[in-house]
């Protein structure tokens, strides 16, 4: 029989887990989870026999993959998949996919969560501001950035974007005033809320000039990644810069320092929780499954990353 192994140090919700196990019952598959396991030797000896994976946040890299010989598609609950060795699945012969889309509103959620956190001095008791009227500039106009307008503009806010890879006409079809640039969209706007991945080309891109563009007031927003920010040039900034404001759901490796120096002007979540929502857990979950079942009967590979 088909086996279908669950492994998440982070598990699913019961509700997520019921919808995967209906899903691999219905395809006659077997389903087996390993949750909130402690050691990659736990995950090594679950592998060994699973034909297909899921995962969350969990590295899937090539000692897992040796170990595993019987893997023929492996798939992250989610959109990131940066914990996915792409290069050694595809020397194993795995299939690699994501769920994209299927956490986007529990991550815009988030933003503005953040935000009215932020602009309401988090709470403190003194007056703050509202977010009608700001500029919103959104950085990607993928599956979550398109959700980030969408409530935006029930805020009553102006909403700019930038997307190397997206038309500005699809953009502007949204709604949504396209800039021809990065530069540009930091200038302009009040709020810049990151939306891109970790690729070798966007690490560290987030650097101390282009925050520094910022008007006075600026606050950034960081949903996507932590290593597209160069955290030892905004904590710079933000030293100069006493009317930056920076919020994120990574927390940075210098949060530390963030905390003691920008007090009041820095807020990181203590884990990620951009697809921490009972619905998000659910659609992820249960897409990942339908996608390993399409796939082992149908071939089907509309997800797939490592081409």
């Amino acid at each position: 029989m088909t086996k279908v192994l669950v492994a998440t140090e982070k598990p699913f919700s019961r509700v997520a887990v019921e919808g995967i196990k209906e899903v691999t019952d219905a395809a006659g598959y077997e389903l087996a989870l390993l949750e909130k396991y402690t050691d990659k030797g736990q995950l090594l000896q679950a592998v060994a026999d699973a034909d297909a994976l899921i995962v969350r946040s969990d590295k899937v890299d090539a000692d897992v993959l040796a170990a595993a010989k019987k893997l023929k598609i492996v798939v992250r609950a989610g959109a990131g998949f940066d914990n996915l060795d792409l290069k050694a699945c595809t020397a194993h012969n795995v299939v690699a996919m994501n769920t994209p889309g299927q956490n986007a509103n529990s991550v815009a959620e988030l933003v503005f969560g953040l935000l009215v956190f932020c602009v309401r001095n988090f709470f403190n008791g003194s007056s703050g501001t509202e977010l009608k009227g700001k500029k919103l500039g959104i950085l990607a106009f993928g599956n979550v950035g398109r959700n980030v307008a969408r409530i935006a503009k029930g805020f009553g806010m102006e909403v700019c974007a930038f997307d190397a890879y997206c038309p500005a006409s699809v953009i502007e079809e949204a709604g949504v005033k396209a800039v021809p640039d990065q530069e540009t969209l930091f200038d302009e706007c009040d709020i810049v809320s990151l939306h891109i991945p970790a690729t070798p080309e966007t690490l560290k891109s987030i650097n101390k000039a282009l925050v520094g563009r910022m008007r006075k007031g600026g606050i950034l927003v960081n949903t996507a990644r932590k290593e597209v920010v160069d955290e030892e040039g905004l904590l710079s900034l933000m030293q100069e810069r006493a009317d930056l404001r920076y919020l994120t759901d990574i927390k940075p490796d210098t949060d530390a320092a963030f905390s003691e120096k920008c007090a009041g002007r820095y807020f990181a979540t203590p884990k990620k929780m951009g697809a921490q929502t009972a619905e998000a857990n659910a659609n992820a979950g249960v897409a990942a499954a339908k996608q390993i079942v399409g796939f082992l009967k149908e071939g089907i590979t509309k997800y797939q990353l490592n081409k």
